[in-house]
């Protein structure tokens, strides 16, 4: 029986016995010829090579080295749609200057994007013309998740073209962002005006662009967004992102921490107002970007620290303590 044809797809869509293979080749050092058949797209993408010294043997490319040059091609391959670009406006220049008496179509006030590529293409349209700033809100993304990963690689190109043009980056996280590594990582990269402060609380994703054009998200899986052009919409959300700006704590280029009052942490004084509201455990975790297990760590604390023995009770301590009326 012939085995089936193995399917063809891109470095970021590996497949499940590729990725399985790679990854004990980085482990292992090297898998066998016979053990790289069930993956050839290892060899096909460039993940895999040839020992050396033992033809028989496949040694794996570094990670690293490989994502450098995926992502090269990846320019090389956007630097060709922008020549296409140019090839396809100067073909078409002639009949633009022919008047039909036909309407040109107004730029959409709202349009509707599906899916992750087509928003990516969206947002990477409009930063390509943007000479002024990028105003950015990251709430609790899980950057250990592919999808994650591909964001914060994709982003990286365009915003530091931005940087390079002169313009100017702010972006709002979650506190708990503050300990995440690939955080930290994006702004060791990037070169230029770029700042970042946390609250404990911020809104859903949004992006606005030189204040004419933002993205925010249609469902909560991310797989749909809003592209707003609307003036007055945009120049809301705006407004809304400075508001919080001026609220927030200093992350980059110069972090400053949050002091611990009373033996409260910063941490616990936003579960403590959480809790007076009367959230449950898994409403304060998913606000404040942590698990529901972390989260009930620091309630056990909050509750040790003013002395309580029950959940009503914590509610009534802190209302005593002040410890509210002190981040005001």
């Amino acid at each position: 029986m012939t085995p089936a044809r193995h399917p063809e797809h891109a470095a970021e869509n590996l497949c499940t016995a590729g990725a399985e293979l790679y990854g004990r080749a980085l482990r292992e050092g090297h898998v066998s010829s016979a053990q790289a058949e069930a993956a050839p797209c290892l060899v096909d993408l460039g993940l895999l090579h040839p020992a050396v010294t033992n033809l028989s043997r496949l040694e794996p490319v570094a990670p690293a080295v490989a994502l450098h040059r995926l992502l090269r091609t990846a320019e090389e391959r956007i630097a060709d749609e922008r020549r296409r670009e140019q090839l396809l406006a100067e073909a078409f220049e002639p009949f633009m200057r022919i008047d039909g008496g036909t309407e040109t179509p107004a730029t959409p006030a709202l349009a509707v994007l599906s899916g992750t590529a087509r928003i990516n293409r969206a947002i990477t349209d409009a930063m390509v013309v943007a000479t002024r700033e990028i105003l950015c809100v990251q709430p609790n993304v899980h950057y250990s998740d592919k999808r994650g990963e591909t964001a914060q690689a994709v982003a990286m190109d365009r915003d530091q073209a931005l940087l390079d043009r002169g313009g100017r980056i702010r972006t709002l996280y979650q506190h708990t962002q503050r300990h995440i590594p690939l955080v930290y990582a994006r702004y060791e990269r990037l070169s230029g005006d770029v700042e970042a402060r946390t609250l404990d609380e911020v809104t859903d994703r949004l992006i606005v662009i030189d204040r004419t054009v933002a993205f925010i998200p249609a469902d909560a899986d991310r797989d749909l967004a809003l592209e707003v052009r609307h003036p007055a919409l945009v120049d809301f959300l705006a407004t809304a992102f400075d508001r919080l700006w001026r609220l927030a704590t200093p992350m980059h280029p110069q972090s400053v921490r949050q002091p611990t009052l009373n033996g409260v942490t910063p941490r616990q004084r936003a579960i403590a107002a959480l809790l007076v509201e009367g959230h449950t455990d898994a409403v304060i975790a998913d606000r404040l970007g942590m698990n529901i297990r972390t989260a009930r760590v620091h309630i056990a604390k909050l509750a040790a620290t003013l002395g309580s023995d029950s959940r009503a009770q914590l509610g009534y301590l802190i209302g005593q303590s002040g410890i509210l009326k002190q981040d005001h």
